[in-house]
């Protein structure tokens, strides 16, 4: 999904197969404020794609190290 200002924003499922968790665990993340989003008029949450992409690298990363 692209915004009108040319951001992308992810659904929870996607989100859920980039951070490897199920979309119930990217909701209560979102919902504790541990994730960025936004919601639709329709209530759904949206995720910002670069900030999550950024998260999933971040992880990687960690993980790598270990």
């Amino acid at each position: 999904m692209v915004s009108p200002r040319g951001e992308r924003y992810l659904k929870t499922a996607e989100v859920a197969r980039i951070l490897h968790v199920s979309p119930k665990t990217i909701t209560r993340w979102a919902r504790d404020g541990k994730l960025p989003h936004s919601r639709t008029l329709g209530g759904h949450r949206r995720f910002p794609a670069e900030e999550i992409e950024q998260l999933a690298r971040e992880l990687m990363r960690e993980t790598a190290n270990t």
